[in-house]
């Protein structure tokens, strides 16, 4: 009921703010006039005074007065209407008057028809919260933790969980501030220590610094199996230069993860592009006959780790160009039929198979 009182004292002051000017204009018009007829009696008297003093004939004067007489018979005429409203610019003021009555109202509501929800009942932010607490907003519950935080800095448990949101947010110096104030509050287990690290190294551009390997080594030292830790350890050990510590610290990591760890595919995609490196350095050191067997050789090695384990398309396309390089295009053949029956449930790796076949014309012998 309330928002109806609302709307109809607003309607009003609308409908007020129309009419007002279209009653009063005329008279603001003449607001700072003098009355017309008192001018012209003023206009008899002074020509009367002019004649007594001889500043004018006698007939000037007559002419003079008759001609006052004129303009305040007009001006006589004129007080019944004192703005000089016609009837037609009076029907028109009163037509405007009825058109600003009946239409704002109707425009008014019509647009809230349109737009507004005037069958919903009311829904307080409170109720709403506590009614269905799954569909808050995202930025109010965060807002509400941060408020809570900033009353509650010695929350532990409250910093713990705001900080991993910070990290997914790339809000990289809030994630490493939550998280030296979760350890700091009770909360220094592994994983946020391993996250004290991660946003210091991603704060940092990606760089693993001295503080943040302290805090991934302390995350090690609780927690030997922390997989966050130790990959960004690996990472700090290729930025050192020690790209063999990295591939073995990779190799551990990944023989220990369970086959479906979220994680595993960035840490092998990091590995594979780590041994790449680190074989296309020391091949290019070795004697153009050297070099053909160690690329031969590697080549050899990823064709029976996949016969093995199997992999992704990635790295089936990269055996079957490398086997189609080294000019064994019977190999070729063979990795690319064991591709296909390897991600023969992925419909799109089937497509690139076929389009890679078609590329490297083996597609005549392929079933």
């Amino acid at each position: 009921m309330l928002i109806w009182i609302i709307f109809a004292v607003m309607t009003g002051a609308a409908i007020f703010a129309l009419l007002w000017p279209l009653g009063h204009g005329r008279v603001a018009a003449f607001a700072d006039a003098a009355d017309a007829t008192s001018l012209y009696r003023a206009q008899l008297g002074e020509i009367d005074r002019d004649l007594a003093r001889r500043l004018i004939g006698p007939t000037d004067a007559e002419a003079a007065r008759a001609e006052a007489a004129r303009r305040l018979l007009r001006a006589s005429g004129d007080e019944a209407d004192p703005a000089g409203e016609t009837e037609s610019s009076l029907r028109r003021r009163r037509a405007s008057s009825a058109l600003a009555l009946s239409c704002v109202p109707l425009l008014a509501l019509l647009v809230y028809g349109a737009y507004g929800s005037p069958g919903n009942p009311d829904q307080p932010l409170s109720a709403r919260l506590q009614a269905d607490p799954s569909r808050q907003d995202f930025a109010l519950a965060l807002s509400r933790i941060e408020t809570h935080l900033a009353n509650n800095p010695s929350d532990g448990k409250g910093w713990s969980v705001i900080a991993p949101v910070y990290l997914r947010q790339g809000r990289y110096d809030d994630a490493a501030t939550a998280f030296a104030a979760a350890i700091r509050n009770g909360e220094a287990n592994a994983e946020t220590h391993a996250g004290l690290g991660e946003a210091r190294a991603l704060t940092s551009g990606g760089v693993v610094t001295a503080a943040a390997r302290e805090s991934l080594a302390e995350a090690v030292r609780l927690d030997p199996k922390n997989a966050r830790a130790r990959f960004f350890l690996a990472i700090g050990q290729e930025q050192d230069g020690d790209a063999p510590a990295a591939i073995a610290a990779l190799r551990e990591l990944l023989g220990e993860a369970a086959a479906d760890a979220p994680w595993s595919a960035a840490v092998r995609q990091r590995l594979e592009r780590l041994e790449a490196e680190t074989a296309g350095s020391a091949i290019t050191a070795l004697a153009p006959a050297d070099r053909q067997a160690a690329i031969r050789a590697m080549v050899d090695g990823l064709a029976e780790r996949l016969k093995a384990s199997g992999g992704t398309l990635p790295e089936w396309t990269r055996l079957i160009r490398s086997q189609t390089v080294l000019g064994d295009k019977a190999a070729a053949r063979a990795s690319l039929v064991m591709a296909r029956e390897r991600l023969a449930q992925d419909a799109a790796a089937l497509v690139e198979l076929s389009a890679l076949a078609s590329e490297l014309s083996l597609q005549e012998t392929v079933p």
